[in-house]
């Protein structure tokens, strides 16, 4: 079903977790809470995924995007470990650019594999895929920002 190996289904069922995960932590906390139970679920999800995605992918690009969320995904949540007001900031770009990367190549797939048998894009410079990562593009951009804002508000409250 929809052109996915075996091994395909493992690495999209593992990593299918990390979505919901994700979206619950920015509705509820605004940014990707490691410490938490949510932040659990997405550390695993995000893992397994990024490790299987060298199991099957089938284009370069995919073997950077896996290997730059594992450092990300490690990054933003080893960070804590690091004094520093920094730190903050840190985790939560890192495990924002996560969510990025793991939405990029599910978006494309999707588009590309359903409705199983004729999907909504053919090719990879179809417009409706091009709009949906300048989507998603756009959504880290102003999402960041939004993070950043956030926290230096935060870290300013904290200080007086």
């Amino acid at each position: 079903m929809f052109g996915i190996s075996p091994l395909g289904w493992i690495h999209t069922i593992g990593s299918l977790p990390a979505i919901p995960a994700a979206l619950y932590m920015f509705a509820t906390r605004g940014r990707i809470v490691p410490r938490s139970t949510a932040g659990a679920v997405y550390f695993v999800s995000m893992l397994i995924g990024a490790v299987t995605v060298f199991l099957v992918a089938h284009q370069p690009v995919s073997y950077g995007i896996g290997a730059a969320t594992l450092l990300l995904l490690l990054a933003g949540y080893g960070i804590e470990r690091v004094p520093g007001s920094a730190a903050r900031y840190v985790e939560t770009v890192c495990l924002s650019l996560t969510a990025f990367l793991l939405m990029l190549p599910t978006v494309t797939e999707i588009l590309r594999r359903v409705p199983d048998g004729h999907p909504l894009v053919t090719d990879l410079k179809s417009p409706l895929l091009l709009g949906a990562r300048a989507a998603l593009l756009a959504i880290l951009v102003v999402g960041l920002t939004a993070q950043i804002i956030v926290l230096r508000r935060h870290g300013r409250v904290a200080a007086n």
